[in-house]
């Protein structure tokens, strides 16, 4: 099982936490354009890093994440500069927190933003999705928030939501890919960090169910304590 972060503000202070890393991981870095992850991508000498995928992420007023509620314009902006060989992962959420205006100002194209990310996802070679928790698979495609094709990560933080044991492991069994956290907070800025022992308990859960990859929400908030843990698991 390969244990991998995200990074959502991959300044120097938080990739230096990537001196806690001695087992080969993956990183998903957040970028507002290609040619910054790029230049992020290179300043990545670490030998523990297999393999970089780009999290192309939107100003705030744009909508921030991705979803057919973001804004046309820099929808097509980002989306179009991805070689159609670099990985990436979308992160699939509503704007509600960011702008909410979108639902109005974006209603009218959400079918075309919607064909758009459908679009990107069939000509690109390696789609990562990062999905809400478990939710209806069906409600989820109508809101353009899950799409065929793609290797979906589904974002089960425990530190945000209350997750009963069994219901986790009956999800899991339908997962290759799954996100745990949060270990720092993100763009909200007042997220909860999850505790040691439960990160522990969903790396044991997600080994039990054969996961291909846990990605953990984020890198920035290795330290000391989580070094021990993570090994058990490599």
């Amino acid at each position: 099982m390969i244990i991998s972060f995200f990074e959502e503000f991959p300044n120097k202070k938080n990739l230096t936490k990537l001196n806690f890393i001695t087992f080969p991981t993956k990183l998903y870095l957040a970028a507002t354009s290609y040619k910054e992850f790029q230049k992020i991508k290179q300043s990545i000498k670490n030998k523990h890093v297999k393999e970089l995928i780009y999290w192309p992420i939107l100003e705030i007023k744009e909508g921030y994440w991705i979803s057919p509620f973001s804004q046309r314009t820099a929808l097509k902006r980002i989306l179009n500069e991805i070689p159609t060989n670099q990985p990436v992962m979308l992160d699939l959420e509503l704007p509600t927190t960011k702008n909410p205006l979108l639902y109005l100002t974006q209603l009218f194209n959400f079918s075309c933003n919607k064909k758009l990310i459908r679009q990107f996802i069939s000509q690109h070679r390696t789609v990562y999705a990062a999905e809400y928790y478990p939710k209806k698979q069906k409600f989820l495609q109508f809101l353009g928030l899950h799409f065929p094709h793609t290797k979906v990560i589904k974002m089960m933080y425990h530190s945000m939501h209350h997750f009963n044991e069994e219901f986790v492991k009956k999800e899991l069994q339908n997962l290759q890919f799954v996100a745990y956290g949060t270990i720092a907070t993100g763009i909200g800025g007042n997220e909860p960090l999850l505790t040691t022992s439960q990160l522990k308990k969903d790396l044991q859960l997600a080994q039990e169910a054969k996961l291909k990859e846990v990605i953990i929400f984020r890198l920035g908030g290795l330290n000391q304590k989580y070094p021990n843990i993570l090994k058990q698991f490599q």
